[in-house]
């Protein structure tokens, strides 16, 4: 799709904002984060708002979570047994994200298999 002039022009206009709004921003962030006259972090002035967990004790956490659900065995309740050629499942289901004309030719298609003669097609017989 070709870049029109008025896109160019907004994209500019917004990259000039996002220049004259940065200091404040920035500003605005640094006080977010600490009260500090500095603009460092204190970690005890954030522990007062929000518990502060280190990145290692996060990591090892999941990791032992993820090992405790492969011991499980743990499977989605979703998964269900699908015939791979009809797409139904155990229960005689279509998948949800087809749609009807797709369910409809695979019916079809299924259906002369078993009868061994077709619906007949609507149309002008010429």
């Amino acid at each position: 799709m070709a870049k029109s002039l008025r896109s160019k022009w907004k994209r500019k206009m917004r990259a000039e904002k996002r220049k004259k709004n940065a200091p404040k921003e920035l500003a605005r962030l640094k006080q977010a984060l600490s009260n500090d006259k500095k603009g460092e972090v204190d970690m005890a002035d954030l522990e007062e708002i929000a518990t502060v967990v280190s990145p290692d004790k996060i990591k090892k956490q999941t990791d032992v979570d993820m090992a405790e659900d492969a011991a499980e065995g743990l499977k989605m309740d979703t998964d269900k047994k699908r015939n791979k050629k009809t797409l139904l499942d155990e229960d005689g289901r279509y998948p949800v994200w087809m749609n009807q004309r797709q369910i409809k030719k695979l019916k079809d298609k299924r259906m002369t298999k078993k009868s061994g003669k077709g619906k007949k097609k609507k149309g002008i017989a010429w």
